[in-house]
């Protein structure tokens, strides 16, 4: 047998035996109070659920070494749906069985359901502080519930009978134990400790017993040791004759109670995989793993069990000692499975107070997980919504520490959320330019003017919280120095707008509208536009621009600002010297440059051959055979990339893309409007290059001498487009 089949077997073992000790005490508190008479048969309920789940998820789960049970987390609130049932008798135990199996089937069918259709990765995000707020206060409820256990009655107004000698000795030794065992079992982190501790406890304790001249059956009288409530074996715990036992209306009387265990047990889940993924450094398949608890929780159910999940300190144990292997939880649920079926006789060996111990062990490490950690390593904003739920759920109960936790947590969301920046990159036509080809007058009014065109490019979900200093930030922009033209909003990375904030939003279009500002909206979805319909007056909507991508907008807003420059006859002189002043050189070089191409075109006029392309024509592209070298001489082309994005445009004196430069950035070449290129062919222009050396070189040094509109290169690094 090799080494890692040993580990397997060792730490299958003796975290089964861990398992066992602690689910044995789970089940008597869950099962303790009237219930007390059927606390073997709780047992058997237990630890059946606690079977199926270890057993399920080692063999159905992606994480090789999982050991799985009940967790503490969900003790309480069953212990809450036992305690909330009004009835007597076999029919109290039953009734409670039965909302415990249809508790676990319907958490089953949940989890199955979540991991079938891909859900999981939606349930990551339950806010750590809620989660840790559950632990917490359910931990102080296990500790205060084990004290009532062992005849100690926790009460504010009794807290100083608490250490009189007469209770003292029955809560103080288990609360001691639980707590050394904790401090162990977080000290040196060995699967043996709870085991074995428990044996030399149990076996103390008769000992003791032994010594003081006590028998078992005086000690069960006098409430020492628990004592058996059935014959054989602890499983099955129900049959299916104890259905007319069942008390329907205290049973549906229990729903609130039944969806927060399922409730819990999700986030159980959820708080157990992120816990196991950090500890054991590697990512986990959620799918599966919800796919694997659910089948575990509806096979519980149906066998007449309770609900079950991954636990991660033995889980992890598992890595640590190399025996990540599915024999080792299926060696610690045939641990469980033979105690299953051994009988109950053994529980007459349990000592009342050891049970108190364990369960001060289980809520010791989730105030330790919940508070203390939790104070190390967040902010106190944070931490403040932790012992908010911790105190409601100790002072009042579950579900209104639940109450607490939703509305705490949606409260610091908001809070959160409303600070998040959601303008992403400012920017104005000096700093950005639309892939349009404008002339020389145009290209030096934007520069003059482009301040007057402001963008903002928005991201993330905008709601009431952030819309408001988004809105008072736009708003200070329209009293700007120069006073801004038109408004850019590129919403291409915004998910979406809530009611709220699309009513803002209206506003604010509104109040830019009145100063004469233009609306120009990039990507708007169609929600947001409907909204904006509702809210907006006819003609304030209508006055308002929408296009589909950046490029789009930022054309348009250049379109607003030339116009508002042209039509602007005040300082029309000063205004066109600046203007010539500025554009002077550029004119200079554009009319060479056209004169060059004329005179090129005038030499090559017997090789070319003159092609007409209509309106919105492919003129060239990747899946077109190109013939040889277009130079467009009337009319503009847009140059596309793969995914119908303009890049840049094509005006006369430019090549259509020469071959062997399409990529991902070019893609296809379309007409704009009617155009007339030149075409010289491959063979013709072979031809040149052997009879006809001096004008070939010409027209090579013509296209060296292009800005980046020749060779497919990136718009930014043309010089020509952006300089004066």
């Amino acid at each position: 047998m090799s080494t890692k089949a040993v580990s397997a077997l060792f730490v299958g073992f003796t975290s089964g035996l861990g398992l066992l000790v602690a689910q044995i005490a789970f089940a008597i508190f869950i099962f303790s109070g009237p219930l007390a008479p059927y606390s073997s048969q709780g047992v058997g309920l237990v630890l059946f659920g606690n079977f199926a789940a270890c057993l399920v998820i080692a063999l159905a789960g992606g994480y090789r070494g999982a050991i799985s049970g009940l967790s503490p987390l969900l003790v309480v609130v069953m212990a809450l749906i036992g305690a909330g049932i009004d009835a007597e008798g076999r029919t109290l135990f039953v009734t409670t069985a039965a909302a415990l199996v249809i508790s676990a089937v319907i958490t089953g069918v949940l989890f199955f359901l979540i991991g079938r259709f891909r859900l999981s990765n939606l349930m990551r995000f339950v806010p750590y502080p809620m989660a840790a707020g559950f632990v917490a206060g359910i931990g102080g409820v296990v500790c205060l519930a084990a004290m009532s256990l062992m005849g100690a009655e926790p009460d504010l107004r009794a807290i100083p009978a608490l250490f009189e000698t007469s209770l003292l000795w029955k809560w103080a030794p288990g609360a001691l134990f639980g707590i050394a065992l904790y401090l162990a079992m977080k000290r040196w982190k060995n699967a043996l400790i709870l085991p074995v501790s428990v044996a030399l406890a149990v076996g103390a304790y008769h000992i003791v017993l032994g010594g003081l001249g006590i028998s078992g059956e005086e000690a069960r009288e006098a409430g020492l040791l628990f004592t058996s409530t059935t014959d054989g074996n602890l499983w099955p715990s129900l049959a299916p004759a104890d259905i007319r036992y069942i008390d329907w209306g205290a049973l549906s009387a229990q729903i609130p109670d039944m969806l927060t265990l399922v409730l819990l047990a999700f986030i159980v889940l959820v708080m157990n995989l992120a816990g196991l993924e950090l500890a054991a450094g590697r990512d986990l398949d959620w799918d599966r793993e919800f796919r694997a608890t659910g089948l575990a929780s509806v096979i519980a159910g149906l066998g007449g069990g309770t609900v079950g999940t991954m636990i991660v300190p033995a889980s992890f144990r598992s890595k640590l000692f190399r025996a990540t292997a599915r024999t080792t939880g299926v060696t610690a649920a045939l641990v469980i499975g033979a105690a299953l079926f051994m009988g109950d006789a053994m529980l007459e060996l349990v000592p009342v107070a050891l049970t108190g111990g364990i369960l001060f062990f289980a809520g010791a490490g989730m105030l330790d997980q919940g508070l203390v950690t939790s104070h190390r390593q967040l902010p106190w904003s944070e931490f403040v919504v932790i012992v908010a739920i911790f105190l409601t759920i100790i002072a009042f109960g579950l579900l209104e520490g639940v109450g607490v936790g939703l509305v705490a947590t949606l409260i610091f969301f908001a809070i959160r959320l409303s600070r998040v920046d959601t303008i992403e990159s400012r920017f104005t036509l000096r700093e950005r330019h639309s892939n349009t080809t404008r002339s020389i007058t145009d290209l030096a009014i934007l520069v003059q003017e482009g301040e007057r065109a402001r963008g903002y490019r928005l991201r993330g979900y905008i709601f009431f919280g952030s819309v408001y200093p988004l809105i008072d930030h736009l708003k200070q922009s329209l009293g700007g120095d120069p006073a801004p033209a038109c408004l850019m909003l590129d919403l291409t990375d915004v998910s979406g707008f809530d009611v709220s904030a699309v009513n803002v939003l209206g506003r604010f279009v509104q109040t830019a509208n009145t100063r004469g500002v233009q609306v120009v909206l990039c990507a708007a979805q169609e929600q947001l536009l409907a909204g904006l319909k509702r809210s907006l007056p006819p003609a304030v909507f209508a006055d308002m621009l929408v296009e589909q991508g950046t490029d789009q907008a930022l054309e348009r807003c250049e379109e607003i600002i030339i116009a508002r420059w042209r039509s602007d006859d005040g300082m029309a002189d000063k205004r066109r010297a600046l203007l010539l002043e500025a554009a002077g050189d550029d004119i200079e070089r554009y009319l060479d440059r056209q004169i060059n191409f004329e005179d090129l075109m005038e030499k090559l006029r017997p090789w070319l051959e003159p092609r007409d392309y209509p309106d919105e024509e492919k003129i060239a592209g990747q899946d077109t055979k190109q013939e040889g070298l277009e130079l467009l001489i009337s009319g503009r082309a847009s140059v596309y990339d793969a995914a119908g994005e303009r890049q840049y445009q094509c005006i006369p004196g430019d090549p259509v893309l020469p071959m062997g430069v399409w990529n991902g950035k070019a893609a296809s070449v379309v007409a704009d409007e009617p155009c007339r290129t030149m075409l010289l062919t491959a063979s013709t222009q072979h031809w040149l290059e052997e009879h006809e050396q001096k004008l070939a070189l010409e027209l090579y040094r013509y296209l060296l001498n292009q800005p980046y509109r020749h060779s497919g290169l990136d718009p930014e690094s043309s010089q020509e487009k952006h300089s004066l």
